[in-house]
């Protein structure tokens, strides 16, 4: 159980990657067919495609080790996206909440977006510091004696 518990940030870490560099790497092998469907200058499809694939990777990279350094790239990793969450949100979704496509919305609407949006601002806010306080925590509770641990764990 203990090595679940340990382990559990991946769950969230390689759902929210996956969509952040799959999305990211679509961009970048079709950026001009992006930026036709957008109303933002060129550079800017080039600076939201990186931010979601690399920020993705960050996201991801920084799972591996419980330090400084992984920490930050999970911060900086979720934090790139925010504005690209929001744009996408206010230029492509805005309108409709529901993520099914419709006549008004034919990509349709912000739900999905603002799901993603919650979660990389939960990265931003709290980085590894999830991990670090079970294996806090774990530590805790092997250091006493088995009655008492039950209560820390």
């Amino acid at each position: 159980m203990k090595f679940i518990t340990l382990n559990a940030h991946w769950l969230l870490r390689i759902a929210l990657a996956s969509v952040l560099v799959f999305h990211g790497a679509l961009k970048l092998a079709n950026l001009e067919g992006f930026a036709q469907m957008l109303p933002i200058s060129y550079l800017q499809v080039v600076l939201v495609a990186l931010a979601e694939a690399g920020g993705g990777l960050l996201v991801l990279v920084g799972g591996f080790r419980d330090d400084v350094i992984s920490d930050l790239a999970t911060r900086v990793g979720a934090a790139l996206n925010i504005p690209v969450l929001i744009g996408a949100i206010a230029i492509v979704h805005w309108g409709q909440w529901n993520f099914v496509p419709s006549a008004t919305h034919p990509m349709g609407g912000f739900e999905f977006q603002a799901v993603l949006l919650l979660l990389v601002l939960y990265l931003v806010v709290t980085g590894n510091r999830g991990l670090t306080a079970t294996k806090v925590r774990n530590t805790q509770a092997e250091q006493l004696p088995p009655a008492a641990s039950a209560v820390v764990g």
